[in-house]
């Protein structure tokens, strides 16, 4: 039986110490690529290293955003919704900085070769186009936007979220070409979060219509 998210709200004092915790923690990876590019220990490839490494990390916080609302229904842990807006800002945090990483120390800022690899590498396409949306999403984010655009408009363009994950999963699979356990673990994540949203829509919707 699922709780009632009213039922179990937010410990007192609790979020004094854990949106911190998860504000520090969403950097760990950040400086752990940090110390590691300083302390050469980054591997024989370091710049790949570090843009894989940085969109692994965008992928997983991306993920683990989509997890907030199923969690939340399966538990009746109304509180965890208040991280999900950090969650996804961290996100498109490490996005950019996989993007940047790319630009900047793989393209070396050589926009015709860029150009280049956005048209003609399918992966590269896709991965563009995930980032594009989670932008689009970040500049939004702010509270004054939602009454700005409305709440069912805003509402409406952050469900763009889905084909953003989507699109991120399939850019992730497209890169890889050996070993393919982890964009399966990843597809299969992300199929799983999709389909508690279905599960949930199918379920209570009729109930709503009556």
């Amino acid at each position: 039986m699922v709780l009632n998210s009213a039922t179990l709200p937010l410990p007192r004092n609790a979020v004094g110490w854990i949106k911190p915790t998860l504000f520090t923690a969403a950097l760990l990876p950040l400086l752990w690529f940090i110390v590691a590019a300083l302390g050469d220990a980054l591997g024989a490839n370091p710049i790949e290293a570090i843009v894989r490494g940085l969109g692994d990390w965008a992928l997983r916080l991306l993920l683990l955003t989509l997890a907030v609302t199923p969690l939340r229904r399966l538990s009746g842990w109304g509180w965890i919704g208040q991280l999900r807006r950090m969650l996804g800002l961290y996100a498109f945090f490490y996005a950019m900085l996989h993007v940047l990483a790319y630009v900047v120390l793989d393209q070396f800022f050589d926009w015709t070769a860029l150009g280049h690899d956005i048209l003609k590498r399918p992966f590269i396409t896709v991965g563009m186009v995930a980032f594009l949306i989670l932008l689009a999403l970040a500049v939004t984010s702010a509270k004054r936007l939602v009454k700005r655009l409305g709440g069912t408009r805003w509402k409406r363009l952050h469900s763009l979220i889905y084909p953003a994950a989507i699109a991120a999963v399939l850019h992730y699979a497209m890169m890889v070409k050996a070993d393919l356990r982890n964009p399966l673990i990843y597809t299969a994540l992300l199929a799983l979060l999709l389909g508690c949203r279905v599960w949930h829509r199918l379920l209570y919707k009729p109930l709503e219509s009556r």
